[in-house]
């Protein structure tokens, strides 16, 4: 009969159909902020992007499979599956000839000294520098991703610097940094190159730190653990779905970064950015507070950091400092103790108070501590040992 369709073809119109409602009543595809339909951006393959033949700045990569022919990459949830000549998601690894090669090794693409409290990390030898380097790549889609410019970028398109492993903890000790952290962008993505870095510099007695949106496998995690003194790991939200539409990744594996780091005597702090109607949400705060008590205790400081409009989310006004001051309320009446607001100077909740007393334990102007009362991890007023690392 003219016009019959087969189920598969009904079933295929029908889903479109559907989707062109959806998208017409909002323009995007999954729940996500505000109840808005939103889509999933999580990145993909680039299929056939790989150059020729691996450059100075390569090096095989450390954890994958292959069948000779195809491989699959497996630092991060991705787990991209590259066939010869594919770029991965985080545009990173490359699969040429049949082996996958990481084309962001020795070749940072910035590199600065910041203040710790910068990454940010408020428990962690206040009042050091540290030696920051990233390279390009990110393994999530950020609507919001305030480093577009070089997380969005192939390692081939940007302007570098030529410092290997060694050459970055020479670096770190001629400019008297105890620490060094990978940062910026998205450290996962240059998995290799920060490992070896982190193994030469804990054999030169330097630290490390990772700064990252906590999106790694188990395993890979294990092994840089070993290495890592501290981490500031951006918990997105508390909503997967959220995870899918504003950030382009899921939520589980980020969780079970934190437990990693946790069972693992990993300091670290979290980040939460406070995206107007994304994650401005109390009942969401409490819920996730509800599982960092539950798995994690709540001795781990939670930054709330203030929104401003970039790269694709110019549409939204910054974060209202009094949201962010109820969210740090409701935060601290779950039980976490140490909750910060974070990109508003001069607010009172920059400081750290402590826990038992509430006295002011470390003053903060800007990213300038003209007080610091914590002798020997305690509190100077009262002897309650403060959680972090001091020094």
């Amino acid at each position: 009969m003219a016009g019959m369709m087969t189920r598969k073809e009904f079933l295929r119109t029908l889903g479109v159909g559907c989707t062109a409602l959806l998208g017409a009543a909002s323009g995007y595809g999954f729940f996500g902020g505000g109840g808005r339909r939103q889509r999933d951006i999580r990145g993909h393959v680039f299929k056939g992007d790989a150059p020729d033949r691996p450059w100075k700045w390569s090096i095989e990569g450390f954890r994958y499979t292959t069948n000779g022919k195809d491989v699959q990459c497996g630092v991060c949830p991705n787990r991209c599956y590259l066939e010869p000549g594919d770029r991965s998601v985080c545009r990173s690894k490359v699969n040429i000839g049949g082996k996958p090669y990481s084309l962001a090794y020795g070749n940072p693409c910035s590199v600065h000294v910041d203040p710790i409290e910068k990454k940010p990390l408020m428990h962690f030898h206040p009042r050091t520098p540290v030696f920051s380097i990233a390279t390009t790549g990110c393994n999530f889609r950020c609507l919001n991703c305030q480093n577009w410019e070089i997380s969005q970028r192939k390692p081939e398109e940007v302007r570098h610097y030529e410092l290997f492993p060694d050459d970055v903890v020479r670096e770190a000790r001629n400019r008297n940094c105890p620490s060094i952290a990978y940062t910026y962008s998205e450290a996962i993505t240059y998995y290799e190159y920060m490992l070896d870095t982190a193994k030469r510099a804990r054999k030169a007695g330097i630290r490390n730190v990772l700064v990252s949106n906590g999106y790694i496998n188990e395993e890979p995690l294990v092994e840089l653990c070993r290495y890592l003194d501290a981490a500031n790991i951006n918990l997105k939200s508390y909503d997967d779905r959220i995870y899918r539409c504003l950030n382009g990744g899921t939520l589980e594996p980020v969780l079970n970064t934190f437990k990693t780091l946790h069972r693992e005597g990993v300091w670290f702090e979290m980040t939460t950015l406070v995206v107007p109607t994304y994650v401005d949400d109390r009942e969401m705060m409490k819920r996730m507070c509800g599982w960092i008590l539950a798995e994690l205790g709540p001795d781990y400081p939670l930054h709330l950091l203030r929104f401003f409009p970039r790269y694709k989310l110019t549409r939204l006004p910054p974060t209202p400092v009094e949201t962010l001051e109820d969210l740090r309320e409701t935060a601290m009446a779950q039980g976490i103790r140490y909750v910060y607001v974070g990109n508003v100077p001069g607010n009172p909740a920059c400081h750290t108070y402590c826990h038992h007393c509430g006295k002011l334990l470390v003053k903060r102007m800007g990213y300038r501590i003209p007080e610091i009362h914590i002798r020997e991890g305690r509190c100077v007023y009262c002897g309650t040992p403060i959680p972090g690392r001091w020094g």
